[in-house]
């Protein structure tokens, strides 16, 4: 199929970008990556009449780690760039591993990470990564700049916060504590598809041996990125080594008991549920792993 048709600009500037956005007589979209909203547009499941590409504004094309330690991701930065970058991997390698499961390389290196996070699916990688690592979004409009944490960000399914006439210039994920481990899992189809059910983990280990600060997030069990609280409290009560094994199996427990996931013709929700369990307790050990690293 072929999309509708529609016009196209390619500003050079932010202001000029937001100019457009501002058009009440048309519907207009934002591209960057296009790796979600091309697709849509030839199956004509969104039929904008104006095409913004954000892709030339300089200013957001930057990837910089900022004075308070955070990561500073510009719109207009590739996932694959990401994945390469020594300050990601070294800072932040929950979100190298996340972009590691997303499509192919084709995808990565034209996908953006901010057009995954707001075109949100909730199967996607990087909204989970997103909530997990306390990402904030810093969101430009004709009224002004403002910011949004991630647990605000995302709404429902392909719905944010993000108004019709913003643009997200960038997303800054907080800089973690030491001895903290990652890890994200996930089981699809096959290699490259959208995950049936997934989950990120960050473990951080207190200095006496157990588990200082959680972050359990699924990703594929409901409209949005899921952060499971239950869990997190079980995984805090190994308050000693000895106690590890016990509080990751308590933790999967909790998972397979809170998670309230969709059924569809890829898999059910109970398999969701048993697979949610034991893919935690999983990513639970690989992310105690590396919390010596």
């Amino acid at each position: 199929m072929k999309p509708a048709p529609f016009d196209y600009v390619a500003p050079g500037t932010l202001p000029e970008a937001l100019r457009f956005l501002a058009d009440e007589e048309r519907e207009v979209k934002v591209l960057a990556g296009g790796q979600s909203l091309v697709p849509m547009l030839n199956m004509r499941l969104a039929r904008p009449e104006l095409l913004v590409d954000i892709t030339r504004i300089p200013e957001l094309r930057t990837l910089d780690v900022e004075g308070d330690g955070a990561l500073r991701v510009g719109a207009g930065v590739r996932q694959a760039a990401v994945a390469v970058d020594p300050a990601v991997s070294a800072g932040w390698p929950l979100l190298t591993e996340a972009i590691g499961h997303i499509g192919h390389p084709q995808i990565r290196n034209r996908g953006t990470v901010c057009g995954s996070l707001v075109h949100h699916d909730p199967a996607a990688e990087l909204p989970t990564a997103a909530l997990a690592l306390d990402a904030r979004f810093d969101l430009s409009g004709p009224a002004g700049t403002r910011t949004v944490d991630a647990d605000d960000f995302f709404l429902s399914t392909f719905l944010t916060a993000l108004e019709a006439d913003e643009i997200v210039t960038s997303v800054r994920f907080a800089a973690q504590p030491p001895r903290t481990g990652w890890a994200f899992e996930e089981l699809a189809r096959r290699r490259g598809d959208f995950a049936a059910i997934g989950v990120a983990v960050l473990l951080t280990r207190a200095e006496a041996g157990g588990v200082e600060r959680a972050r359990v997030v699924f990703c594929a069990a409901g409209s949005r990125p899921l952060r499971l609280p239950e869990a997190e409290e079980a995984l805090l009560a190994a308050d000693g080594p000895e106690r590890l094994d016990d509080a990751f199996a308590a933790a999967g427990a909790a998972a397979r008991a809170r998670l309230d996931p969709p059924s569809d013709v890829h898999a059910d929700a109970e398999w969701r549920r048993e697979a949610a369990e034991t893919l935690l307790v999983r990513a639970c050990n690989r992310a105690w792993e590396r919390t010596g690293d």
